[in-house]
């Protein structure tokens, strides 16, 4: 039996409204991408519930992999007998949430798009470490979401108030809440984060109770559960796909599976954001191209000195710019060579339509 919604309990909006006017001539309808499975998708609109495929344009036009439909995204689709449907083009993303795949080749995986905010969930056991909370700060902020982390399992911790207070100091302007998903503490605060029509993912490490939270807040036991390993807290992969709920109470939820790395995707922007007290001090930096390291005049390295700037803060920073530079020498040297060609014969051609005017 189809479930039907309308397409703002969804979080259509009026972005996708604008971006979606081609392609209404076209006979297509829109409807949001609520899971993939590896060639299918489970498609939702106003008029029900589809099983999806893209288009063989599609599968053949799109740049790199990570531009194929993913879970959050918003479609153009063709509905026709049996709840089947063709996906014809993927609309732009407000946002987009990113890690770099595993391995050495530099490739984008696409954890969700489209996403208001974004739920960290780290246990207070054995997961609890702030140089990973870094990360996932810098996730969000690179990509365009708001950063809500969420302590759980409080009621296991022996000092809950010490480890705030902690994750308080390098979570900067994010929401940090404290809460015991398995008791259901603390989900009544959450629930007023996440408004109707906005789009909250939840990542996090495997073990972290990120399957329990989302049955709290669905108010239902939707997704299957695991205990962790009492020797290291770690979890096994309870989600192993990801996939979009609508919640009673009107908002809209990602769950994603577990990650036991995460990787930055050209986070630079997001880095500045996870760590703006660095940022702040390299303002004052007497050099603009200064490395943070050893050069005469520098504020940041200067601020470490007088204790300042937290030496564990500075280690972690550093880290995830040498991560970052080395990310770059894995890119494409070809496929670099091929954009800028392109790009230089644009140039070219305008050139001369100018000079023809």
């Amino acid at each position: 039996m189809d479930t039907f919604f309308s397409l703002p309990a969804l979080g259509w909006n009026p972005f996708f409204q604008e971006v979606f006017t081609p392609y209404h001539s076209q006979g297509l309808v829109p409807a949001r991408v609520m899971a993939e499975h590896k060639d299918r998708y489970v498609l939702a609109g106003e008029a029900g519930t589809w099983t999806g495929e893209i288009s063989g344009r599609l599968q053949f036009t799109v740049e790199e992999p990570a531009d194929l439909p993913k879970t959050g995204d918003w479609v153009a689709i063709f509905p026709f007998d049996k709840g089947q449907a063709i996906i014809h083009a993927v609309l732009p993303r407000k946002t987009r949430i990113s890690r770099r795949e595993a391995g050495k080749k530099a490739a984008e995986q696409v954890i969700a798009t489209n996403v208001d905010l974004l739920l960290i969930v780290m246990a207070l056991d054995a997961n609890y470490n702030l140089r990973r909370l870094e990360r996932y700060l810098a996730l969000a902020w690179d990509g365009g979401a708001r950063p809500v982390v969420l302590l759980n399992k409080s009621d296991l911790a022996a000092a809950p108030q010490v480890q705030l207070a902690e994750v308080k100091e390098v979570a900067g302007e994010a929401v940090v809440l404290l809460l015991s998903a398995s008791l259901g503490q603390g989900i009544g605060q959450l629930r007023e984060y996440i408004q109707a029509g906005e789009t909250a993912a939840v990542v996090g490490s495997s073990g972290v109770g990120k399957s329990t939270l989302i049955n709290q807040l669905l108010g239902n036991e939707r997704q299957a559960t695991q205990a962790v390993r009492e020797t290291d807290a770690k979890g096994r992969h309870t989600t192993t796909h990801r996939e979009l709920f609508v919640l009673p109470s009107g908002g809209i939820l990602i769950d994603t599976p577990g990650m036991r790395e995460l990787q930055l995707w050209q986070a630079g922007a997001g880095l500045a954001s996870a760590f703006s007290e660095i940022e702040a001090l390299a303002v004052g930096c007497r050099f603009a191209d200064c490395s943070h390291t050893h050069e005469n005049g520098c504020a940041v390295v200067a601020a470490l000195d007088t204790g300042e700037l937290d030496a564990a803060r500075y280690q972690a920073y550093l880290k995830l710019l040498r991560e970052q530079a080395y990310q770059e020498t894995l890119e494409d040297p070809q496929k670099m060579l091929e954009k800028k060609q392109k790009w230089k014969k644009i140039h070219k051609e305008l050139r001369k339509m100018y000079k023809k005017k």
